[in-house]
């Protein structure tokens, strides 16, 4: 059966403070190659049958109006998995 992933992100100008904890972890146990952590969602739609438009642009509807919230977050990817 196929899968879609949705992947929903904070907005850029929010305060993202589980990435801000993960940062600080990195200057703490001396990683230094990542600059800014950002932590996000991650869903996993498994479609029965066949996925067509009808179907992506149906995830699409509900990764903005179920999984998402508009004041905060923003879909960043809707696409079947390999």
């Amino acid at each position: 059966m196929p899968t879609i992933v949705v992947d929903v992100m904070p907005k850029s100008e929010l305060l993202d403070p589980q990435g801000k904890a993960v940062s600080g972890a990195f200057a703490r146990t001396g990683v230094t190659a990542f600059s800014d952590v950002r932590i996000g969602k991650r869903f996993e739609l498994t479609v029965d049958g066949e996925v067509t438009d009808a179907v992506l642009a149906e995830a699409r509807r509900v990764a903005e109006e179920v999984l998402s919230n508009s004041v905060i977050e923003d879909v960043v990817g809707v696409e079947v998995a390999e």
